[in-house]
């Protein structure tokens, strides 16, 4: 099978899973044709396309396709052989799920370290009463009204915009439209529509805050989701022929990718000081908010990450009732139990029940990528790498360890 045959049947193999879970295929911006010849035909069994994954993993090293290609590929192939096998009601454990999906093995997080979360945000925010209702009462006062929240995300917006249009080249007619929805079981998502256009709708049900919207922006659009849709069709598709990259399926490793460079978008946008940053493009609103507090804040609650790990956890490995997913939420996080429930629904629905991984994995290995770059490259040239390469998380990790064990040895040279 040559190699344009290979990746015309990844397509495929994507789009007939498509047809088997709705939402599974979250953007195909590919031949109209294949799409419409795939819905036209009748669904097939899932064990089927579980075989047809195999079969063409097992194509892929006698191919003509550049390694980083038969990297994607193959982690890609083997994600969707999973999902084939639990549609087909083939037994596999969740933690082995997730380890198909993304390339990573999860376990609990650490108790102690959510305790010294607490107490560092115990410190930040000093006052009368417990922590969770000092930290709802600075939550209150941090929300933004559901009225001004479209204005709100279209200041922010234009704001990063122009920050990320002057560190990476976008195509100039690229364009994000905002709506706000209700009834969602997520706080915002990007639908990437084709010609470097997006729509992303932010879901009005959850209380949006001013320290909690410039990075909801930064994640979908600028330069997140939208960002990365527009820069790997400009030159993965579009310049290089990468087709695979056409398609973006969920449950995949290009997921976890996705999510953690967006959840450091702001990072990489604005960086340090984000919080008086945001300050002022709100204040031009009427929006008053302290960005130094906020930005402590969640300095302070960055050790509570893994926390919604453990509910997913708890939920799917290790059979717990929802409502104590509940409560060890509303412990760890000190969110309300309404924000609690609205966390589970996520967790529970079948399409999203090993997704929390990503945000929560995503995080920390492409930080650490982002962190043990060599050295005179800028955080700026790290990150668009992010954007323009067919990356998958088992390579990030493999430079991370060679990153760290390049410092710890140039370490103990110049200390000897």
């Amino acid at each position: 099978m040559d190699a344009n045959e290979l990746v015309r049947a990844y397509l495929v193999l994507g789009l007939r899973l498509g047809r088997l879970v709705s939402g599974f295929v979250d953007s195909f911006t590919g031949d109209p044709a294949l799409s419409r010849a795939v819905d036209n035909e009748p669904r097939l069994h899932p064990r089927a396309l579980g075989d047809h994954a195999r079969l063409l993993r097992r194509e892929l090293p006698g191919s003509d396709l550049a390694d980083q290609r038969k990297q994607f590929l193959d982690a890609h192939l083997r994600a969707l052989e999973c999902t084939a096998r639990k549609l087909d009601g083939q037994p596999v454990s969740f933690v082995d799920e997730v380890h198909q999906y993304f390339q990573v093995r999860i376990r609990p997080g650490d108790e102690d370290a959510y305790r010294q979360a607490h107490r560092s945000l115990n410190a930040v925010l000093d006052g009368p009463g417990t922590l969770a209702e000092r930290l709802g009462d600075f939550r209150a006062d941090d929300e933004v009204p559901r009225r001004r929240l479209q204005g709100a995300v279209q200041a922010l917006s234009s704001a990063l915009r122009d920050r990320v249009r002057q560190k990476y080249a976008l195509p100039e007619q690229e364009i994000v439209e905002y709506q706000v929805v209700t009834n969602k079981p997520w706080s915002g998502f990007n639908y990437y529509l084709g010609g470097y256009r997006s729509r992303v709708a932010i879901n009005a049900d959850l209380s949006h805050r001013m320290s909690n919207l410039p990075h909801l922006v930064a994640h979908e659009s600028y330069p997140g989701h939208h960002t990365e849709h527009c820069r790997k069709a400009a030159g993965l598709v579009a310049k290089r022929g990468h087709a695979e990259q056409s398609i973006f399926l969920i449950n995949t490793p290009q997921c976890l990718m996705a999510e953690g460079m967006a959840d450091l978008g702001l990072h990489a946008a604005v960086g340090p000081g984000w919080g008086r940053w945001t300050e002022e493009v709100l204040g031009d609103l009427g929006l008053r908010m302290d960005g130094e507090l906020s930005e402590k804040v969640e300095a302070a609650a960055s050790g509570l990450l893994t926390v919604r790990q453990d509910a997913a956890l708890l939920l799917h490995d290790r059979g717990a009732d929802q409502d104590d997913v509940v409560a060890y939420l509303c412990r760890w996080l000190l969110v309300p139990e309404a924000r609690a429930r609205q966390m589970v629904r996520f967790l529970a629905d079948p399409l999203w029940r090993a997704y929390t991984t990503t945000y929560v994995e995503g995080v920390r290995l492409v930080r650490a990528w982002l962190d043990v770059r060599a050295p005179g490259e800028s955080l700026d040239s790290r990150y668009l790498r992010l954007l323009d390469e067919p990356l998958v998380p088992v390579s990030l990790e493999s430079q991370v360890r060679d990153g760290l064990s390049w410092l710890a040895r140039n370490t103990q040279e110049n200390a000897t």
